[in-house]
């Protein structure tokens, strides 16, 4: 390699944003595909897969790159919109080589300054933490052409351990299945995608490759992702976990997207993952369960905010603050008698946020509750209650049963949720593509 050719480390490109030459933005780079080769050779590099803006994901071919620098893609601007279906002989570094046991099958040599230390030998298994890609001198073409990797057991990630950065010749390994392969790394390198991004990785992933970066995210993480998945792909990897986990993810979910996920599954296993519940979360839970889908009872979470009359401003206040919270939750908050978990003592009525902000902090909520809103019965039907939530410019609306208690609160992106198309998870969004059309056309897709 000339001195001077660019080097990028796959893993740092894992969200870019790429640009046409204009500086508008196409989308975000969600991996790379290669084409590994016989002999020992450097993968060659065929393109980028793009999530554009309806989360559609495109190939991008490397010959339509014209700079890898300062954290951003640069294009031609001539980009093929056909949706990327992945063939038979390309690989994707970021969901099928990271994490992979491989073998040294020479000295390390010439990379990292750890390179050669601590006495690794040929044929010592280690882990892949990154691979690294180079632009060829001479012609635009880029190929992989170094491998970093950890020496010692797997599952390992964060303890201390000796790294090393060696030519791609010096591994083998990496045409064997993906049996034993962990998932840590790819999970560090996509943890700062917002959920419904990470829910997009996974349902690209390989049903094997889906469930073992399921397991290893966290709870409250797989939570947050198996809401934004869709239905089939919640009940894979929800199947595929042990029941005590399944139990423990279900109980850090909205108690409505629960209740939907378990309506998926068949009654004897829906008994049992609600028996191994926490009894508070399961009662809320089975309550969603005993409404009709659609329908305001079948809808709404039971997880509004509560607070009663003498209650502050400066508490509603602090209360919303909560960062767990969805925007549509912290709109309003419910003010009722005790008991304030639901079902709830007498419903008296609801303050909106931006009542809380025209308020002196000491005031009581229950000199400023709006009740000229009517609360809506749990068996409202989703088209009146969608006429309900447009008439009256609400974004969420309390759900109070026959004894004046409080049930939950509907959401609009529940009531959306409803509305769109049942896969609408994974169907493009032909609008907002038509956005880019004026720049992004074009017919090299190279897939």
């Amino acid at each position: 390699m000339a001195a001077g050719a660019p080097r990028v480390f796959v893993s740092h490109l894992s969200g870019v944003a790429v640009f046409d030459p204009n500086g508008d933005q196409v989308g975000r780079v969600r991996d790379v595909v290669v084409m590994l080769r016989v002999g020992g050779r450097p993968p060659r590099v065929l393109g980028l897969v793009v999530e554009v803006v309806s989360r559609r994901r495109i190939f991008l071919p490397m010959t339509r790159v014209t700079g890898v620098e300062s954290g951003q893609v640069i294009t031609t601007g001539v980009v093929n919109m056909r949706r990327f279906e992945q063939r038979q002989t390309e690989t994707l570094v970021l969901g099928e080589l990271l994490d992979r046991r491989v073998r040294l099958v020479a000295p390390p040599s010439g990379g990292s300054p750890e390179a050669g230390q601590d006495g690794a030998e040929a044929g010592e298994e280690v882990t892949v933490l990154d691979v690294a890609m180079t632009q060829l001198p001479v012609r635009r073409d880029w190929e992989i052409d170094k491998v970093f990797v950890r020496r010692g057991k797997p599952g390992a990630l964060r303890r201390k351990g000796t790294t090393l950065t060696v030519d791609w010749s010096a591994v083998t390994g990496f045409r064997l299945a993906e049996d034993g392969q962990g998932a840590e790394n790819l999970v560090a390198t996509f943890e700062q995608l917002r959920p419904a991004d990470l829910a997009n990785v996974l349902h690209h992933l390989s049903p094997k490759r889906r469930g073992e970066v399921a397991a290893a995210l966290d709870d409250d993480r797989l939570a947050d992702v198996l809401e934004e998945l869709p239905d089939d792909d919640q009940v894979e990897i929800l199947s595929k976990l042990k029941e005590e986990r399944a139990a423990d993810v279900l109980e850090a979910m909205d108690p409505d997207d629960a209740a939907d996920l378990l309506a998926e599954l068949p009654k004897d296993e829906q008994e049992r993952l609600l028996a191994l519940m926490q009894p508070q979360d399961a009662a809320g839970v089975r309550r969603l369960l005993s409404y009709e889908e659609r329908t305001a009872g079948g809808l709404m979470t039971t997880e509004p905010i509560i607070l009663r009359p003498d209650a502050t401003v400066a508490d509603a206040l602090a209360r919303i603050r909560n960062p767990d919270l969805s925007p549509a939750l912290a709109a309003q908050v419910y003010v009722c008698r005790p008991p304030d978990d639901t079902p709830t003592g007498k419903y008296l009525g609801l303050v909106h946020f931006q009542r809380l902000l025209r308020d002196p902090p000491f005031t009581l909520l229950g000199s400023i509750v709006d009740t000229d809103l009517q609360p809506l019965p749990p068996d409202t039907a989703l088209p009146a209650l969608t006429s309900f939530l447009a008439t009256y410019n609400l974004i969420s609306a309390p759900v109070v049963n026959a004894n004046g208690s409080l049930l939950g609160a509907v959401t609009v992106d529940d009531v959306l949720d409803h509305l769109l198309p049942e896969d609408w998870r994974e169907t493009d969004l032909h609008g907002a593509v038509g956005a880019h059309a004026h720049h992004l056309t074009g017919a090299d897709d190279g897939t």
